[in-house]
């Protein structure tokens, strides 16, 4: 079986709480600490079995073996990584059987991570996670005043638009925030307006 680690809660000495995300469900497996275990972290991709504990209602989490990924010695790419991924863990808390598109997200999401800026990839994955959820909205409607948005407009957590003076923010070109919100694609977005928009995806999603 295969998943991603989204979360690890230390509980005893070493033992560890892992929370992991596969293509149907999110798992909570207990780990045992032990010289000879493979070394795990937040966005780690594993291959892994359940092992059923009759003394404890919490599986253990056995046999890992880390799938690497060719870009996980770039510290910068690694840390947003994790960040994103770690996003999963509290949006997804309450869920035990999970629809595969989470899964699916951060598989497309880690194949295309050497190949962009990975925050232009973590900004149009979550406008894919808005879409899916039924919470994107593309009407160029504020959502504080509820008046009409012109060239002046920004994004609020979970990309709500509104104008800058309503939120107390800067604002973004519109046809970006359009290309954006209508098609999923920060082309027309410069580094520094992605950079502002990853700050606002870090949030929560």
């Amino acid at each position: 079986m295969q998943g991603y680690i989204l979360a690890i809660h230390r509980v005893r000495d070493e033992d560890t709480i892992v929370t992991l995300l596969t293509p149907d469900y999110l798992h909570r497996l207990y780990r045992f600490y032990g010289a000879r275990h493979s070394i795990i972290n937040i966005g780690y991709k594993i291959d892994f079995e359940i092992e059923q504990n009759p003394k404890t209602t919490i599986e253990r989490l056995r046999h890992v073996w880390q799938l690497p990924m060719g870009w996980f010695r770039d510290r910068e790419r690694l840390h947003i990584w994790q960040r994103f991924v770690a996003l999963f863990a509290s949006h997804l808390r309450d869920s035990s059987e999970i629809d595969p598109f989470y899964f699916t997200l951060l598989e497309d999401a880690a194949t295309l991570w050497q190949l962009k800026n990975p925050k232009r990839i973590v900004i149009e994955s979550y406008i894919k996670l808005l879409a899916f959820e039924g919470r994107l909205h593309r009407h160029m409607e504020c959502f504080l005043c509820e008046m009409p948005l012109d060239e002046a407009v920004t994004l609020t957590r979970a990309f709500l638009p509104a104008h800058p003076a309503c939120a107390y923010q800067e604002s973004f070109p519109l046809k970006g925030l359009q290309m954006l919100l209508h098609e999923g694609q920060a082309l027309l977005l410069e580094d520094d307006e992605v950079d502002r928009l990853y700050e606002i995806v870090l949030e929560g999603l």
